[in-house]
């Protein structure tokens, strides 16, 4: 079970009381809230019994501010984030994916820092370009020829 999360206590540290949502970013353990559910699917009296689902809530403005996330960061985690940040500025993230609650919240965990580490990321700058005079030639000379193919599709012309 710990094969693909080794060492899941660690992601939360509640001892120290930080927590470590993406490398160089860490927010109080008690800014960000975990509940659990039933999950929904297949899986007989597992899913029917053991509320294994989980939810993270996370205020963004706490990943705002000096020493956070910078305000272009930001605006691109808001876009990556679409739908799971509400009117009230708090991201939700759910898993129901394992068996456990300990996996879905390391799974909760993981896809903040995905979305996090996107956002850090800036889009290369577009250098707008032109098209050379050669491409520009063979353009118009497969535009006449098509032209003149047309024009000799249309029938006589008509006197009235």
């Amino acid at each position: 079970m710990s094969d693909e999360h080794p060492d899941i206590s660690s992601a939360s540290s509640a001892s120290s009381g930080s927590l470590e949502l993406a490398p160089g970013l860490r927010v109080h353990a008690s800014e960000v809230s975990f509940t659990a559910s039933r999950s929904g699917g297949p899986g007989g009296q597992n899913v029917n019994k053991v509320s294994t689902r989980m939810e993270l809530r996370l205020p963004v403005r706490v990943l705002e501010g000096p020493g956070r996330l910078p305000a272009a960061v930001m605006a691109r985690l808001r876009l990556l984030a679409g739908g799971r940040i509400t009117k009230e500025d708090e991201m939700i993230l759910t898993s129901g994916r394992f068996r456990s609650q300990a996996r879905n919240r390391q799974a909760c965990l993981d896809v903040l820092r995905e979305l996090i580490v996107r956002a850090r990321v800036s889009p290369k700058a577009r250098r707008p370009t032109k098209p050379g005079r050669s491409a520009v030639q063979r353009r118009l000379r497969e535009k006449k020829s098509r032209s003149e193919i047309k024009r000799g599709r249309r029938g006589p012309a008509r006197e009235e």
